[in-house]
């Protein structure tokens, strides 16, 4: 007999798919059908503007490439490029931030496999105190004099440097002449920052460890990608240490998120004498309207709002050789790439070095295949004149376990330092040094982290047409569209005990504002806070708001029911947000004051403020700023970005993140500010909370 006090409910079943970040769908037919008979049917709830977010970020980054390519466009002299060169080796600088201390490497080898005309030397050396590089140094044998030396960087392979694509050709280029250096990128291989008690990986490999490490990072102003390129620079100081390679030639390459690398590199460091990205170059606009994610790593704060694209990170080198590498059947888009070249081309023209730079676009899917690392090597040996072979030689791919640099195959059991550790270590020097705001000066702090525009006029708005009941706690409702910003709508609900269809009613001082968590619609109906308000406040206008990206315009892109998963699309818009120097939390807390402004127009100067969940963070900074809210109610708002930035595992999503609010100011400094509003906090919600449902 079936125990249906056994059965899980609605609510654990969602909330087993929100805290691992998995869609209703990902649940699986059986948990998707348990779901059903938990509560039966119910009404779903509205999502009138799916598209609404997406089309927002698509105007905005082709009107800042339009503009970006007037610039290039207007070059017209060697001076002219050489001039932008250095203008964008600045503007990179600021994207990744001062890089840090060198400190000492510490290499140490710990294997040499002796082979038919080379051979190999794990090791592990140090690119900050403590945190330990696993690495495959590749030295052909009975070679005379110094050799050109190549740094390898791997994509999203769960093996990372002894993934197939990374051995053939790290091998091939031994074979040919050449000393590579091959190391594991952060999350990958040997490199597994979040591991169980058997060194297993806790929350997966490669995008799914970046993302988790990066999205922290930026509450203290770092970015993760800048963590990655370190490794990266520190691999070539290593490799300029040994007797056989010589300086004058020194090549990186890489496939995938081994390509980001490679690009990013090639911005960041200038003692590259050759490249040769695969598989990633293609435009920030091509990707956006492809709707496809890229995580921490692969999205720069700032670049967009700089004015960069991808192909400029490559520029930073010219007229250094580049060749970028592409794929006909690739998800990065190779118009996109050849649009890239063609800007490069045309660069490289004006610097007389247009044969410095090469496009090559194989005819298979993504990855490091055969041809693209032919190309590769016809490239590479044309600028160093170490080998005249144009295709791969023979190879012998290794066993995984011979190219494990440490004894269990994983440092964390060596005690290598998480890359977690440092995080928290950092918002505890933060916390000693960040001086308690209060009144203007937090503020003022505040919108200087939120970005805001400074646009403040009564918006304009539509009234949608009244729909069938939904079992809010009052017979009637409206939906107002309100304008918040060109493209952007605040989605707001009157509750009303008689119809109503036309504008709010004029006259009533006090009203009620809920921001919703997920959905103002779902929430109406079954949220308790919302009950409370409504019968307690039965003078006051009562109204709920989705801002962007919530409820009535939680955005239907990036595939299918993705948005609470971690490379959906809410992580999608608020990565490119920060690459917008935007945050989205701004955008949204923007949107409350605009829609605080709008009911101001209609008399409604005394706002109460009431929010719940993802809704209390840009209500906790819209009630700070707004003078017309007099009291504050918020329910499960997070406890601290501290505790986010200094706890091993949290939930919190990058959408409710603020980027660098720890150098200045946490949210107990606004909640100490909103007591003299009359602060109420319900059940608040730890680090680990966030992805409550």
């Amino acid at each position: 007999m079936h125990d249906r006090a056994a059965s899980p409910t609605r609510r654990d079943l969602l909330r087993t798919a929100g805290i691992y970040g998995l869609g209703v769908s990902s649940l699986g037919p059986a948990l998707v059908e348990s779901l059903a008979a938990a509560e039966g049917p119910e009404i779903q709830p509205w999502n009138r503007f799916p598209r609404m977010v997406h089309e927002y970020f698509v105007d905005r980054v082709r009107g800042l490439e339009h503009r970006s390519l007037q610039v290039k466009n207007g070059l017209n002299s060697k001076a002219d490029a050489e001039a932008y060169v250095r203008g964008v080796q600045a503007k990179i600088r600021q994207c990744f931030g001062p890089l840090p201390e060198r400190t000492p490497l510490n290499p140490r080898i710990t294997g040499v496999l002796d082979r038919d005309g080379y051979k190999v030397e794990n090791l592990i050396f140090e690119s900050r105190p403590g945190f330990l590089v696993t690495a495959n140094l590749y030295l052909p044998k009975n070679r005379n004099g110094r050799l050109p030396g190549v740094v390898g960087t791997c994509g999203h392979s769960s093996n990372g440097k002894v993934a197939e694509a990374y051995q053939s050709f790290a091998q091939g280029l031994a074979r040919m002449g050449y000393v590579v250096l091959l190391y594991d990128p952060i999350g990958q291989g040997e490199r597994m920052q979040y591991t169980d008690d058997d060194l297993k990986p806790r929350i997966g490999y490669g995008t799914r460890e970046h993302i988790y490490a990066g999205n922290q990072q930026f509450l203290l102003g770092e970015f993760f990608g800048t963590w990655r390129a370190w490794d990266g620079i520190r691999a070539l100081d290593y490799l300029l240490t040994r007797e056989e390679v010589d300086s004058k030639h020194i090549g990186v390459t890489g496939n995938s998120g081994g390509g980001t690398m490679t690009t990013w590199l090639c911005g960041v460091e200038q003692r590259w004498t050759m490249a040769a990205p695969s598989c990633f170059i293609t435009t920030f606009r091509r990707n956006l309207e492809n709707e496809l994610p890229a995580d921490t790593e692969q999205c720069p704060p700032r670049a967009l709002a700089l004015g960069l694209d991808q192909e400029d990170f490559l520029a930073a080198l010219a007229p250094k050789p580049i060749i970028v590498l592409a794929k006909e059947r690739d998800y990065f888009d190779a118009r996109g790439s050849q649009e890239a070249y063609l800007r490069l081309k045309r660069l490289y023209k004006l610097l007389d070095a247009e044969e410095n730079v090469g496009l090559f676009i194989g005819p298979t899917y993504h990855g490091y295949s055969q041809e693209n690392r032919e190309a590769m090597y016809r490239w590479f040996n044309g600028v160093t004149k170490i080998s005249d072979m144009r295709n791969e030689p023979a190879l012998r791919l290794e066993e995984e376990e011979t190219l494990y640099c440490t004894p269990r195959g994983q440092v964390a059991g060596m005690q290598s330092r998480p890359i977690y550790s440092f995080t928290m270590a950092r918002s505890r020097e933060l916390a000693k040094t960040r001086k308690r705001l209060r009144g203007k000066a937090l503020a003022k702090a505040v919108r200087g982290a939120l970005n805001m525009p400074e646009e403040r006029r009564v918006p304009e708005y539509r009234i949608l047409r009244t729909r069938r009941a939904r079992s809010y706690p009052t017979p009637h409702s409206i939906t107002y569209v309100v304008d918040t910003e060109p493209g952007i709508h605040a989605l707001v609900y009157r509750l009303s005990d008689e119809r109503i269809y036309s504008r709010p009613f004029l006259g009533a001082k006090r009203a009620v504002l809920y921001v919703s968590h997920h959905s103002a619609d779902a929430e109406l109906r079954k949220e308790p806070l919302v009950k409370e308000l409504a019968a307690a406040e039965t003078d006051s206008a009562f109204f709920t708001c989705d801002v962007r990206g919530i409820g009535d315009s939680r955005p239907g892109t990036c595939g299918i029911d993705s948005f609470l998963q971690p490379y959906g699309s809410d992580y999608f818009y608020a990565i490119h947000s920060i690459m917008l120097d935007y945050p989205y939390i701004g955008q949204k807390t923007y949107d409350l004051l605009r829609v605080i402004d709008w009911l101001g127009s209609f008399g409604h100067t005394e706002i109460h403020l009431a929010a719940k969940g993802w809704g209390t963070i840009p209500g906790t900074f819209a009630a700070l700023l707004s003078d017309a809210v007099v009291q504050v109610t918020l329910k499960n708002a997070l406890t601290s970005y501290t505790d986010v930035a200094e706890s091993e595992d949290y939930s919190w999503p990058l959408s409710a993140l603020l980027p660098g609010v720890l150098t200045s100011f946490d949210l107990p400094d606004c909640y100490d500010e909103l007591d003299r509003k009359e602060l109420r906090q319900i059940d608040p919600w730890g680090a680990q909370e966030g992805m409550n449902i």
